[in-house]
């Protein structure tokens, strides 16, 4: 989705994604350069420009057209790229597309994305999927009709280190798996939200937007978390509760703990703000009996503290495009197919539905002035670390602002 800030790039690309292409880039017989069209130019579709121009020197991609009611910045899309006001135009007016990428607001996800299913494309669509488990279900319906493969940006699944996890908790490294938790502390100023009509909205005009600091800044941190459980689809999910709050005059939550037990039983928490005194880089912990694992995603990487000492090191990142190119071209799995957005996607609707404190005057303080200026809440960085630590929601652990209760969520049967 179209935003500079809530989602974190997907580094350097390595494996097949680095090698796509190469074949095409040499003369040799190698995939035909696929035609893609790219919905949403802005934000960070400006980041996905950057990787298609790259994917397009290797010979991988052929950027042959772009959609953005706002016309894109002088030289920031080949000359042969054509560009349109919308998607309805771009369709009408180009054939032979082998991949459609929405990197759009979320409440124009749903639309766009199955106007793209109605043609022979394949499709990248951004995070979050889409803002309503309804339009979740219409979407994966739609797709398996269509044939057609979807990859959802969740960017920070195609690190390496996620399959270095897997293997320390199948080896016992970690002991006995007790819960993950997910920690998230970002600054977001006032203009943050006046930097479009849907910031921090979670409806505009009836239709769902849900931006709110776990379905979209911090979305990466419960997606991560997810990933980690085991809990792909609606079916790895047994339960999802709420506490959520803001300390900005939005609509949205900016502050929250999010707290879900997989189909197996293992409890993640999730304790994210926007509303912290300075940024620090999210992190997944994985709390063993014999061990802990701390995963930084956004910078990829892995902390591994045990009996026997403590180890770190730093992986690399598959990009998800050249990902989806690989698996057109030669099957590779995807990373972050539609269907495993289920179980995240019943966390978003759990947020879409619960109900949202506000957290007092008393407990917040200002920083920095006019539009520069944010919002702290007093002593937040403690709380998070006591909730992923406990397992427990802000009014569990008795802050004093914590004027709401946890709201169970009635998982659908699958």
């Amino acid at each position: 989705m179209a935003t500079p800030t809530g989602t974190q790039s997907p580094g350097a690309p390595a494996g097949a994604a680095a090698t796509a292409g190469r074949g095409a880039a040499a003369g040799t017989s190698g995939p035909k350069a696929a035609r893609v069209a790219l919905v949403g130019v802005h934000g960070f579709g400006t980041h996905h420009l950057r990787n298609l121009q790259r994917l397009q020197a290797a010979g991988a991609v052929e950027l042959v057209a772009v959609a953005d009611p706002q016309p894109p910045a002088a030289g920031s899309v080949p000359a042969s790229a054509r560009a349109y006001p919308g998607l309805d135009e771009l369709l009408s007016a180009t054939t032979s597309l082998d991949l459609v990428i929405v990197a759009t607001p979320i409440q124009t996800h749903a639309p766009l994305a199955l106007a793209a299913l109605r043609t022979d494309a394949d499709l990248y669509l951004e995070k979050p999927p889409v803002a309503s488990l309804a339009d979740f279900n219409r979407l994966c319906d739609a797709a398996a009709a269509s044939g057609r493969s979807v990859q959802i940006g969740f960017q920070s699944l195609g690190s390496h280190a996620l399959h270095e996890i897997e293997n320390l908790v199948a080896a016992g490294t970690l002991g006995t798996l007790q819960g993950i938790s997910a920690t998230g502390r970002w600054v977001r100023d006032r203009a943050y939200y006046k930097r479009s009509r849907w910031a921090g909205k979670r409806s505009i005009n009836g239709v769902d937007v849900v931006d709110g600091v776990a379905t979209n800044p911090l979305a990466h941190a419960v997606a991560t978390a997810l990933r980690i459980a085991g809990a792909r689809t609606t079916a790895d999910v047994a339960s999802v509760e709420t506490e959520l709050y803001r300390a900005n005059d939005i609509e949205s939550d900016d502050t929250s703990v999010i707290r879900i037990r997989t189909a197996s039983g293992l409890p993640i928490t999730c304790a994210l703000t926007i509303c912290a005194s300075e940024s620090v880089e999210p992190y997944v912990t994985l709390q063993g009996s014999a061990g802990t694992a701390v995963f930084h995603y956004t910078e990829d990487r892995l902390t591994v503290t045990t009996a026997s000492g403590t180890t770190e090191e730093t992986y690399g990142r598959e990009d998800l495009t050249g990902n989806l190119l690989s698996h057109r071209n030669s099957g590779s799995p995807l990373i972050s197919p539609l269907p495993d957005s289920g179980a995240f996607m019943l966390v978003l609707e759990a947020v879409r539905t619960a109900p949202m404190a506000v957290i007092g005057e008393a407990h917040v303080r200002w920083e920095g002035d006019g539009d520069a200026a944010h919002a702290v809440v007093i002593d937040i960085e403690a709380a998070l670390e006591r909730a992923g630590r406990e397992h427990a929601t802000f009014s569990e652990l008795g802050l004093p602002w914590a004027t709401s209760a946890p709201c169970t969520f009635s998982v659908p049967a699958s």
